[in-house]
């Protein structure tokens, strides 16, 4: 009974507006390590739009990482995904909500995976901010199987992956810029 109360104290009042789910408080977010890297270091917290913010992190990290070269690019790339799939699950399952709207990392990850072949020009990387949020809202065919079908943290990272895939191509055909 204890410890339900408590878990109701730590919770806001307002709800997330996509899994309609307590939004937990920013109190409980950044003293657990988890929850904080699921939520985009505080971010995922926001009632308005948490998606899009965890996508501007992404997005800003690839800007930042750019001088380090592609292949150190796309070793943090795969360490986003990867240690996504534990973050994001086990938030989750803490959580008791798959795939909270709270939780961003793996829009950061997905944001940051789309901007791998692309030229870091301000036009591409608003280009692929664009594409990935609506790949990731609209969640054309295979992204909704995915997205429908795989639970846990590998079902939360794949849409995201597998949005930021299919953008980088489409993304990389327009900018000519196809590095693989």
């Amino acid at each position: 009974m204890r410890q339900r109360v408590l878990w109701r104290r730590s919770l806001a009042i307002s709800t997330s507006n996509k899994h309609d789910a307590p939004i937990p408080s920013l109190r409980t977010v950044v003293t657990d390590p988890v929850h904080f890297l699921a939520f985009g270091f505080g971010v995922g917290v926001s009632p308005k739009a948490p998606g899009t913010l965890g996508s501007v992190w992404g997005i800003l990290l690839a800007a930042l990482t750019e001088p380090l070269g592609w292949l150190p690019e796309a070793a943090i790339a795969l360490a986003l995904c990867v240690t996504g799939v534990y973050i994001c699950g086990e938030s989750s399952r803490r959580l008791g909500v798959h795939d909270h709207g709270g939780i961003v990392w793996d829009e950061i990850a997905g944001a940051y995976l789309i901007c791998l072949p692309l030229p870091r020009s301000w036009q591409a990387l608003v280009a692929a901010f664009i594409v990935f949020r609506v790949l990731d809202i609209v969640k054309p065919w295979p992204i909704r199987e995915l997205d429908h079908r795989l639970h846990g943290g590998l079902g939360i990272m794949l849409d995201d992956i597998a949005a930021a895939l299919i953008g980088a191509v489409l993304l990389s055909l327009a900018f000519g810029a196809m590095t693989l």
